[in-house]
């Protein structure tokens, strides 16, 4: 085999290599699965924002996802979560604009439906939660914790709704 013949093969197999390894990257970013390594991986504010999630520890977790968002500012999990954080403290406001931030990097973003539709719940704003609901009946072919969570909640606060009248 000649030098020439040689370089050529392997032109060619980093070629294939590189346009491999950017299919795969754009098919995670475009849609992770909940198993996938995430950014928290790789950031430490994001790792410790989600372990203060997980203990409630809401201005906390604010504090240190939002210092992973400005370095990730396109992270559709990590707005996801600032909103949550936010929700949970009642601060509505920062909270439906994180999540508007995460529909708008992945329309595809079951947990950011939910969300939001929980929000706009606590809002009295009914109609938009059932938007979202309607979102995630059409993004969940099969049972989904998402959509069944936001359809328990709106099947509560119309039961409380019903109660007040």
């Amino acid at each position: 085999m000649s030098l020439r013949s040689a370089w050529r093969r392997r032109a060619t197999a980093w070629t294939i290599a590189v346009a491999v390894v950017a299919g795969t990257a754009g098919h995670a970013v475009a849609d992770p699965s909940p198993g996938d390594k995430d950014a928290a991986d790789l950031d430490p504010d994001h790792a410790a924002g989600k372990v203060a999630v997980e203990r409630k520890e809401w201005p906390e977790a604010i504090e240190r996802l939002g210092r992973a968002a400005l370095r990730d500012p396109d992270n559709a999990d990590l707005q996801n979560s600032l909103g949550y954080a936010y929700r949970k403290l009642g601060q509505l406001e920062p909270a439906f604009r994180h999540y508007k931030r995460a529909l708008d990097l992945n329309p595809r973003h079951r947990g950011a439906h939910e969300y939001i539709g929980e929000a706009y719940l606590m809002a009295g704003d009914l109609a938009r939660a059932e938007e979202h609901l309607a979102a995630l009946n059409r993004l969940c072919r099969t049972r989904c914790e998402e959509r069944d969570d936001l359809q328990a909640a709106i099947d509560q606060f119309k039961t409380r709704a019903g109660s007040t009248r």
